[in-house]
């Protein structure tokens, strides 16, 4: 078996599929790419079992075959060469391989591709087309906030809801909740699922801008297609988790009469530095509100450190003192692009909602975070 490819664009679709390879798989065989030659179209597939991701590569051949190279060899190999045509001479009964370049010859041992998983198939009972810009900023705006927690697996990756009219994206770790509406993704019938953190955070990585993508589930799978580069295209399959979400529509708050409108930036910063004040582990900063003057304080009482700001808003409600988690607010803040935010909250014991005051087309943006219990509550 032998073809000829550009080494830029074999290493730049290889790395796209590469953080699907584990460093100490399950089944050994699964440290190695797929290899699958059909005349002038090279397939390569990656796998941890739970997710898969395929990309085509266009290469000069004539020929068919089959082989399972070692990944992090081949590719430290392609890193350290400059732009050039490589040729593969595959001995398929060995598995041998051999790559020539315009001065050197590097010679590796593959495997047999018939110990490589089979690759599922999503049997498509829904199919949606998006825009890989409007699936990047709804993976951005809540896959940080999945759970790592194990033991509570539906939390650990992001809820899709789809309907005729929008698509909505939840993720909660159980202190703060994200809930982010698409009115341009729409589905023709109403279907939901949860997609594992792991999975969205590959597709993150190897989305290209502006290009449509194919999005199919089945029970169990989803797939998302898209064209990767001029050179291929690009799949991810993965399973679904299958367990049930929590009902995360109750746990948002209606009434909320104390609102606050402020910069984002102006927060964000003012945030950054006071934390570092704050106790390591609670990470608790506390939100004096007032009419139009916010007071934002962190104290550790273990180091006898303090540090408190002024900044000036608008805010409409009665005095309020709340406690939050600063290390999740910046964090949530940081997702958001919108100049001011609306700051929407009850009681010192309730959550709080942040609202972005200026909006992009076709999205709604909605995060909720659990106060802490400040002591004075006692």
């Amino acid at each position: 078996m032998k073809f000829i490819v550009s080494s830029s664009v074999l290493l730049k679709q290889l790395s796209a599929i590469n953080g699907v390879v584990a460093t100490n798989p399950i089944v050994p065989i699964l440290e190695n790419f797929l290899f699958k030659l059909e005349e002038d179209i090279l397939t390569v597939t990656a796998s941890d079992l739970q997710t898969t991701m395929i990309t085509n590569i266009a290469v000069e051949s004539s020929e068919k075959g089959a082989i399972a190279i070692p990944a992090k060899l081949l590719l430290d190999t392609l890193r350290g060469l400059p732009e050039q045509p490589i040729t593969f001479n595959v001995n398929t009964e060995t598995f041998g391989t051999e790559i020539l370049t315009d001065n050197g010859r590097y010679k590796l041992s593959g495997e047999n591709p018939i110990d490589f998983p089979k690759i599922p198939t999503v049997n498509r009972s829904l199919t949606v087309e998006l825009s890989s810009d409007a699936l990047l900023s709804a993976i951005n705006n809540t896959v940080f906030a999945t759970s790592t927690d194990d033991l509570r697996p539906a939390m650990t990756g992001v809820y899709l809801q789809l309907t005729a009219e929008s698509a909505t994206f939840v993720a909660t770790d159980g202190h703060r909740l994200i809930r982010y509406r698409r009115t341009d993704i729409n589905s023709p019938s109403d279907s939901s699922m949860i997609i594992p953190r792991k999975a969205l955070t590959l597709l993150k990585a190897s989305l290209p801008e502006a290009a449509p993508v194919k999005a199919e589930f089945s029970q169990s799978n989803a797939s998302f297609t898209f064209a990767g580069s001029p050179a291929g295209s690009t799949q991810m399959i993965c399973r679904l988790i299958d367990e049930r979400f929590p009902d995360f529509e109750n746990a948002i708050p209606t009434n909320n009469p104390n609102i606050m409108t402020i910069g984002r930036t102006d927060i964000l910063n003012s945030l950054k530095r006071i934390m570092i004040y704050a106790n390591r582990t609670t990470h608790q900063i506390r939100l004096s509100l007032k009419t139009n003057a916010l007071t934002i304080s962190a104290e550790d009482l273990d180091y006898s450190n303090e540090a408190n700001e002024k900044l000036l808003c608008d805010y409409d409600g009665d005095p309020l003192e709340i406690g939050f988690n600063a290390k999740f607010l910046t964090e949530m803040l940081n997702n958001l692009s919108a100049k001011m935010l609306s700051f929407e909250m009850s009681a010192p014991n309730r959550a709080g909602l942040i609202i972005p005051a200026d909006k992009e087309e076709h999205e709604d943006i909605l995060m909720l975070v659990m106060p802490v219990m400040l002591n004075t509550y006692a």
